[in-house]
């Protein structure tokens, strides 16, 4: 027989169909997508007591865009420019689900306000205090035993009950230890103290030193010698580091940008190296889309990337902050 098309039948299909076309835009996925977002200034971020902000030009931040993809982009990987997919695991570390890195991002983004500060007023000859007071993990390799124990952001203060003020303190009490045995590590995470343990591997060829699977950088407490107020908002982790730098040194009426429009990333250390970050393709689209006149990235495999992405943008890799500085003078200034 015959079906009938009745007018109830035609509404139900269609809103069958309208089902699978939101479900295809809303349902996340379970991967993430990068999107590039245009650069931010940062000089209304950014208080420094008595300073004030430059007249012209500016510096500028970058961030991305993270959050979960729809099963349409899934899919259609191109929906939107400069978009990348990544799986769960190249975004969120071992144990640690969106609620929990998204602490960790705020927690890199506040520890690089305070070292943007300090490494610009110590660059403007101000008394800055730094103290060790431990070994901040920075990643840590999923496949090894460290991966589920300890997080980004946690701080070593002990290995096998013997106190660490610094990442060479661990590497000399690690030096001891036989690969396979277990170690006692105490991190600091917040406000409370843990000690985890967990047996070693080898680190493999030449050394076979005896590891855990984590990477260290000093972890420091900085007393300035007056205020600096920097507020990014819910903007996370520490690629913005560099930005801040030269935005304080700016606003205390030291002239590094010469009225350009300069966009930076890189995390900043205590040292005023400058570390690399992710998201480069997305960060430096951004910075495109902002009209900067320049980007200041870190050197290497990110500054290899941001000029794959330039499209006519000047690229400025740089390792350090005062090589940044450097770089900067050579712009000829701005009319």
């Amino acid at each position: 027989m015959r079906r009938v098309v009745t007018p109830g039948r035609l509404l139900a299909a269609g809103l069958a169909l309208v089902a699978v076309v939101l479900a295809l835009l809303v349902v996340p996925s379970s991967e993430y997508v990068f999107l590039p977002d245009p650069a931010h200034p940062v000089a209304p971020l950014v208080t420094v007591k008595g300073g004030h902000d430059p007249a012209r030009g500016g510096v500028y931040f970058v961030d991305v865009i993270v959050r979960k993809a729809t099963l349409l982009e899934r899919l259609f990987g191109g929906l939107h420019e400069g978009a990348d997919l990544y799986p769960a695991g190249a975004v969120n570390p071992p144990g640690v689900n969106d609620a929990e890195r998204r602490r960790i991002d705020i927690q890199d983004m506040r520890r690089s306000q305070q070292v943007a500060a300090a490494v610009a007023l110590r660059t403007a000859g101000k008394k800055v205090v730094l103290r060790s007071t431990g070994a901040l993990v920075d990643a840590i390799d999923p496949k090894l035993p460290a991966a589920g124990k300890l997080e980004p952001e946690d701080v070593i203060t002990a290995v096998d009950g013997r106190r660490v003020t610094s990442p060479q303190d661990v590497f000399k009490v690690m030096s001891g230890v036989k690969v396979g045995q277990t170690v006692r590590i105490t991190i600091r995470r917040g406000k409370q103290t843990l000690v985890e343990r967990m047996s070693t591997v080898t680190s493999g060829p030449p050394a076979n030193r005896a590891i855990v699977g984590v990477s260290i950088e000093p972890s420091v407490d900085i007393k300035l010698p007056f205020p600096v107020r920097i507020d990014a908002g819910n903007v996370g982790g520490p690629s913005a580091g560099l930005a801040f730098a030269l935005e304080v040194l700016e606003e205390m009426g030291r002239d590094v940008i010469h009225g350009h429009k300069i966009a930076a990333t890189g995390e900043i250390r205590p040292d005023g190296s400058i570390g690399s970050i992710g998201g480069i393709k997305q960060k430096t689209i951004g910075a495109r889309e902002a009209g900067v006149d320049a980007f200041l990235v870190p050197a290497g495999d990110n500054a290899r990337v941001a000029r794959q992405h330039a499209e006519g943008l000047r690229i400025i890799p740089v390792e350090t902050f005062p090589q940044a500085l450097r770089a900067l003078a050579t712009l000829a200034p701005n009319a």
